[in-house]
């Protein structure tokens, strides 16, 4: 009777890891606040200020010299102050395998807080100290803060929630950083902050949520796999996941962790460079390329570049464009906030497919709209509806899952190299879509965005043929589900991986043996 009572008890368990503890919600919640929250706020910031800011550019120039700076420089220096972000971006990824390593996933997010609050301090007292330069600097730290946050938070988050709710939590990041461009929309209106008076307090106000975060982060638990797998801190682990799962029986995660570190120790930690050249996970590496790449040129900023004339030409006057731009703001919210919810029913396949589907109609149909709207004035309204869908498909799967897919395709060994490689394929694209659309669109006008259609149907395609689906599965079932692809074969009965490859005859012959035991 004993024994049945406890085998019930470790079978309650395991149907309830489902279940949304305080510990883990809060924990999401103060990460994804701390960090996502940011990148997105410090995305959208300086958009609504733009024009007051370089008038202070232009007038300390003028203090300084005696002369007017010269509209060419001037547009250098504008341009300068916002691609140092998402290069500053590119930088921080570079340094997530390092950091989290060494540092952990909360350690990480605690120290990547110094950089935000000198950010922080610099730009809100820029207008004090005369020197447009600290701006440009500090665009440079909030960069990097940026790179890093964008990938450990999924990271710390993906690795603490229960597989049931892996795909959920892993959206949350993204949900903040809809939430952070909303609000910087908001506070940007020309009535609140966004005036030539206002946007010190404006730009100074990125510090506020890393402050929250260094004061009641360090009440939760590291995540429990770093504890466990890399640490060797068995009892910190199971003390982390029984806070985490709100129950003591926490055997089964324990197991599966346990499983994966022998696979640690055999291996080592995978660099960058091991990552790129181990066929094992080839396919896994090529997919989250592909999806990061889809992600950023899938036109995404060309939109939202857009849209303010798209608005404009359908009769909204240039004084309410704002608030036209901060309703696309609530419109990416909520479609986001509504993928949170989905996405463990409908799985992350279906939504990638689903998004960047709409994506690629809405870019087809909007190419055609925006040429036919000065002679046919009701494609006016139907560009705006474009825009609204595109924004509805990037909202529920192009922008939020490939960050999930990437904590879910890698075991632990191989997963700090894969978000750096992840990351910065995403900055070097959004830095190069920030570069190129301006030439873009002046040379292919309302055509650019047929190039956005043909890489949204490519990644589309990509995603249907190749990538699987993840959800309700343990890391180690999805890395076998990888290995098929990867012409890897695990044989769980001796605990041997080896790479296997067809040759004539129907026969496979072994090529590697790496003796990973899974």
């Amino acid at each position: 009777m004993k024994l049945k009572r406890e085998k019930q008890e470790s079978s309650d368990h395991r149907g309830s890891k489902g279940v949304m503890t305080l510990s883990l919600a809060l924990v999401a919640l103060i990460s994804a606040f701390g960090s996502s929250f940011q990148y997105g706020y410090n995305v959208s910031v300086i958009n609504s200020p733009a024009p007051y800011m370089q008038e202070f550019y232009n007038q300390t120039y003028l203090d300084r010299h005696g002369v007017p700076m010269d509209s060419g420089f001037q547009t250098f220096l504008w341009s300068l102050t916002v691609s140092m972000f998402p290069l500053g971006g590119f930088f921080g990824s570079l340094i997530v395998w390092p950091m989290v390593n060494n540092c952990g996933r909360k350690g990480t997010l605690l120290i990547n807080n110094i950089l935000s609050i000198t950010g922080a301090i610099l730009m809100s007292t820029s207008e004090l100290a005369k020197s447009f330069e600290v701006i440009i600097l500090a665009r440079v730290l909030m960069g990097i803060y940026a790179g890093l946050a964008s990938n450990v938070v999924p990271m710390f988050l993906g690795e603490m929630a229960p597989k049931n709710l892996r795909g959920a939590i892993g959206v949350v990041p993204q949900l903040f950083i809809t939430i952070g461009i909303l609000v910087a929309q908001l506070l940007g209106l020309s009535f609140i902050l966004g005036n030539d008076s206002g946007w010190p307090v404006l730009l100074g106000l990125t510090g506020i949520p890393s402050l929250i975060q260094l004061v009641i982060l360090p009440c939760f638990p590291e995540s429990p796999r770093y504890l466990l797998i890399q640490k060797g801190k068995e009892e910190e682990a199971r003390k982390a996941l029984r806070r985490l799962r709100g129950w003591d029986d926490v055997n089964d995660e324990i197991e599966e962790m346990r499983r994966e570190d022998q696979s640690e120790k055999e291996e080592g930690q995978f660099s960058v460079l091991s990552l790129c050249t181990f066929k094992g996970l080839r396919w896994q590496l090529i997919s989250i390329i592909v999806m990061m790449m889809g992600q950023q040129l899938s036109g995404i900023n060309a939109v939202f570049y857009y849209a303010d004339r798209i608005f404009q030409s359908a009769g909204v006057q240039e004084n309410n464009v704002q608030f036209v731009t901060v309703s696309i703001g609530a419109i990416n919210v909520v479609m986001t906030l509504v993928a949170v919810f989905i996405v463990e029913s409908l799985g992350r396949r279906i939504l990638l497919l689903a998004g960047f589907g709409l994506c690629c109609v809405s870019c087809a149909v909007l190419t055609l709209a925006l040429n036919l709207q000065t002679t046919v004035p009701s494609m006016s309204y139907l560009s705006i509806t474009c825009v609204i869908v595109y924004i509805i498909g990037h909202a529920i799967g192009a922008s939020p899952i490939p960050s999930v897919m990437i904590t879910e395709m890698f075991l632990q060994s191989s997963r700090p190299a894969a978000f750096m490689v992840g990351g910065s394929v995403h900055w070097l694209c959004n830095f190069t879509v920030g570069l190129v659309f301006l030439y873009m669109e002046a040379g292919l006008g309302p055509y650019s965005f047929l190039i956005f259609c043909a890489i949204c149907l490519a990644t589309m395609v990509y995603v249907f043929f190749i990538v699987p689906e993840t959800k309700n599965k343990t890391f180690m079932e999805i890395n076998k589900i990888m290995a098929k692809r990867n012409k890897v074969e695990i044989r769980e009965d001796k605990e041997e991986l080896k790479n296997v490859e067809p040759v004539p005859g129907g026969q496979a012959e072994k090529k590697e043996n790496f003796s990973t035991k899974l």
